[in-house]
């Protein structure tokens, strides 16, 4: 199990609906980022698109006129995936974003930072990795249950602190003399976990603050990542 430090560099504050990265977002494509099925995010077509059966092209199944309006289902960093209303059916497809507008001015921005950390936390998770930023649930996921939990629970939201200790276990053994023969064998007396790796992760409203981790008296490596990304609609 690996640990390691990060720092909270990029905080988002936009209110609005709020996407998570849980692992039923993950796809067999791993270059393909998808949407929570209740995230209802509208694109309106600015420029006519051509709507194409996969992200890399693919057969043409139609075309989006002007102001029409696209739910967003997925991304990968070149095109996203929408379904809408073409000018014949209602076609699932993908499109360039060059194409697509949104009334959240940032929004572009913002849907690129979001694609990047699921793909982060997607390389997190798959090294059993953890970094500030990471929602407890995205940290559970990388390295499973914490040793201890403690919470606080204030006006202001929920803070608390996970530990995760890792240990190697350690039998114990006595000398004992068999008093008819005098014979000299050694007796199973107990075992003691010895402490390898201790790491403990602060938070704050569901999100990782601060992290601290002991492997061998030394500390971790430090890496950035950033929290999760809320959009406005």
């Amino acid at each position: 199990m690996k640990f390691i430090l990060a720092f909270l560099s990029v905080v988002f504050s936009v209110v609005g609906s709020s996407l998570c990265f849980a692992g039923s977002l993950l796809d067999n494509d791993p270059e393909v980022v998808f949407f929570e099925a209740n995230d209802e995010m509208i694109l309106l077509v600015v420029k006519e698109a051509t709507v194409f059966a996969t992200k890399k092209g693919g057969s043409n199944l139609g075309t989006y006129p002007v102001d029409t309006k696209l739910r967003l289902l997925g991304m990968t960093d070149k095109g996203y995936k929408v379904k809408g209303k073409a000018k014949h059916s209602l076609v699932t497809g993908w499109v360039s974003p060059k194409n697509l507008a949104s009334k959240q001015p940032k929004f572009v921005e913002e849907l690129k930072q979001y694609y990047e950390r699921e793909l982060a936390i997607r390389e997190l998770i798959a090294n059993k990795e953890v970094a500030i930023g990471m929602t407890i649930d995205e940290v559970e996921q990388s390295v499973g249950q914490p040793t201890k939990k403690e919470s606080r629970i204030t006006k202001d939201g929920r803070t608390g602190k996970w530990e995760f200790i890792k240990g190697k276990e350690q039998k114990h053994y006595t000398n004992t003399v068999d008093p008819r023969t005098g014979q000299v064998f050694r007796r199973f007396s107990h075992v003691t976990i010895e402490e390898q790796e201790k790491l403990t992760i602060e938070f704050e409203n569901n999100v990782v603050t601060a992290i601290s981790s002991l492997k061998n008296n030394s500390a971790g490596n430090i890496r950035i990542i950033v929290p999760p990304i809320i959009f406005g609609f």
